[in-house]
């Protein structure tokens, strides 16, 4: 256990007792999760590559008798919500509590015995970021409940609850990459996941041993049309499976691509699906790249999915441009948004000799256009959620 890790747990416990008056049963961590490739592309039946982040939710917890669950975070202020059975209703206007919430209301659809329960919850993910901190949130409440009342789940099975949480009793429509990412990835690894099939490969990405970094680059906006573009462009992308008779745009081949854009009349539909088919290949061309030994070719993909993230699926914003452009000038090999998009964060990757005049750019670049500064530090890839 890290020194961090411990030091969080010992806070996580002490909050529970000091919120509950007793002592939690257990203590769970999950962790937010940074995309290196593979973006809009898991609604789409497609392929993704995340990393989990040292950044984790953690969450202390202990069975109630009543059924009632009470949810606490250290991170925002107020009491802890309570909330009886009958009041676990998709919809309900919870802010951060639906999502947990959310999970054991999908545990109980599920057929699953799960009771009520008391927990206490404190992240280090930051939020708004695009780095899955709500999938972390949902993960760890998922895996203290599950373990609290002793069943047996497998982590796709956790992570297809809390997807469902979140699509059904939240209300956002996102796909599988972040909840498996959380509750899947595993310390030095990236994960190569077949959102379809849910194969899943951990590749070795051990980029310190090759003299490189992945920086992340958290902009520190959020632009308030997010949620309801994001449901546009995934409806643009339903659109184009059905206009191509396919049951998701995972299904057209890149050699087939010029044809079927030639059948979609629709220029914002067709950008969609151009994004998406050749988001995919970019994926197969990292994972070939990976095993090859060859981590710095990784980068131009890079930045090729961030132009087209930019302009075909239309989803970067003028900081996150900022963030790419001023990297590569700066002598990163590689840079693009991840996420969602409208905000959030980006990657870029870096000689390990370059990574500090790069950030510097980026810094500089960001005071001198009047923006926030930005936050930035190293992907290490970590572990997924477990019991501390």
């Amino acid at each position: 256990m890290s020194g961090d890790t411990g030091r969080h747990t010992r806070d996580v416990r002490d909050g529970f007792r000091e919120i509950y008056g007793t002592a939690p049963e257990g203590a769970w961590a999950a962790p937010g999760r940074v995309n290196l490739i593979g973006e809009h592309t898991d609604y789409n039946d497609g392929f993704v590559m995340p990393l989990a982040l040292p950044h984790t939710v953690h969450a202390a917890a202990a069975r109630r008798d009543d059924g009632v669950l009470r949810l606490h975070s250290a991170d925002v202020p107020g009491a802890a919500y309570r909330l009886r059975p009958d009041e676990l209703t998709p919809g309900a206007d919870g802010g951060w509590a639906a999502y947990p919430a959310g999970v054991g209301w999908a545990l109980r659809e599920a057929g699953l015995p799960v009771g009520g329960a008391d927990v206490h919850l404190t992240s280090t993910v930051p939020t708004g970021a695009g780095l899955s901190s709500s999938a972390a949130l949902e993960v760890v409440t998922g895996l203290a409940l599950t373990e609290l009342y002793g069943l047996e789940l497998s982590r796709q099975q956790l992570a297809r609850l809390c997807q469902r949480a979140e699509n059904d009793f939240v209300g956002m429509p996102c796909g599988i990459m972040d909840q498996t990412a959380s509750a899947c990835c595993t310390a030095g690894h990236v994960l190569h996941l077949d959102t379809r099939t849910q194969d899943r490969r951990q590749i070795p990405f051990d980029l310190a041993a090759e003299g490189l970094r992945l920086l992340v680059v958290d902009t520190r906006v959020k632009h308030t049309l997010a949620d309801g573009a994001y449901a546009e462009r995934r409806r643009a992308c339903e659109t184009g499976a059905a206009a191509l008779g396919v049951r998701a745009l995972r299904d057209i081949p890149h050699g087939e691509l010029g044809a079927a854009l030639a059948r979609l009349p629709d220029p914002g539909v067709r950008a969609c699906v151009r994004h998406v088919v050749t988001e995919n290949r970019r994926v197969e061309e990292v994972v070939a790249l990976l095993e090859q030994g060859d981590p710095r070719a990784v980068g131009p993909v890079l930045t090729a999915g961030h132009a087209s993230l930019r302009d075909d699926f239309r989803v970067s914003c003028a900081e996150l441009d900022l963030v790419v452009d001023t990297a590569l000038a700066a002598g990163a090999l590689g840079a693009r948004m991840t996420g969602g998009g409208f905000g959030g964060s980006a990657v870029v990757l870096a000689e390990d000799s370059r990574s500090g005049a790069v950030g510097e750019a980026v810094t500089a670049a960001f005071e001198a256009a009047g923006h926030a500064v930005p936050h930035l530090f190293e992907a290490v890839p970590s572990a997924g959620a477990r019991r501390l």
